[in-house]
């Protein structure tokens, strides 16, 4: 399949105001998201920006970048639309969705999202992490994928559910999601076409929609979640990543 990268970027943010332009250690968050995604090697990446200073930063860095409506509802939304941007002519089957709040995300994690899509032939590819920590599988704001996993491939499996509640019951591990997704081109597009759905609006959790609309979802397990930066915490911690990797 041929897949291109799409990361969205807007510079509201209620709890970290202009995130993608957050200065680490000498590079703008946006880049470093970008440069992750540049090394998973899976195809060409680009910066859907909802303002021009993040279009610039890209550029200066030598990335590609196109500039998007700062008032589309959605990342989903503005990736949908760079893509129609950068590719009118659908040569690109797969849409790939990197949060650009994730600038320690580990290329393989990117790449697994597309091996997952590849081998599942599923509309919609995401990935999760196993859990046993009692503060994760109750915390509302740690999101829990329940799988259908085949015997055979214990390490990828149908998703039939996502939840802020802890889901499933009964023994067995849970399943933190962790949002980052590979659309097939159709997929992605039918998706943005669909209104809010009533677990969606319910859950606060954009994928139901996909699910009530009947696209199907497989989620691939990876060893650790990605460390987002929502907060000035978050953002002392990926400084002193990149601190320490820079210096070696």
């Amino acid at each position: 399949m041929k897949s291109m990268i799409i990361i969205p970027a807007r510079m509201a943010s209620t709890r970290l105001p202009g995130k993608p332009l957050a200065d680490i250690e000498g590079v703008p968050m946006i880049v470093r998201v970008m440069q992750r995604a540049q090394a998973a090697n899976i195809g060409p990446v680009y910066v859907a920006c909802a303002e021009i200073a993040i279009k610039q930063a890209i550029e200066a860095a030598g990335g590609q970048a196109v500039l998007t409506d700062p008032n589309l509802p959605s990342g989903t939304d503005r990736i949908r639309v760079a893509a129609d941007l950068v590719d009118p002519d659908g040569q690109y089957d797969v849409v790939i969705n990197v949060q650009g709040d994730l600038p320690t995300i580990e290329p393989k994690v990117i790449s697994r999202a597309l091996e997952v899509l590849e081998s599942s032939g599923c509309d919609i590819s995401t990935l999760a992490v196993a859990t046993a920590d009692p503060r994760e599988i109750e915390d509302p704001n740690v999101v829990k994928a329940v799988i259908s996993f085949a015997k055979e491939s214990p390490e990828q499996g149908r998703a039939l559910y996502f939840t802020r509640a802890r889901a499933p019951s009964g023994d067995g591990p849970f399943y933190h999601h962790v949002g980052l997704y590979a659309y097939s081109r159709a997929a992605l597009n039918t998706f943005c076409a669909l209104d809010p759905s009533p677990l969606e609006l319910r859950e606060r959790l954009e994928q139901l929609r996909a699910l009530e609309a009947g696209l199907s979802i497989y989620v691939g397990v990876i060893d650790s979640s990605p460390e987002g930066v929502d907060t000035p915490d978050d953002l002392a911690r990926a400084r002193a990543y990149f601190k320490d990797i820079d210096h070696v």
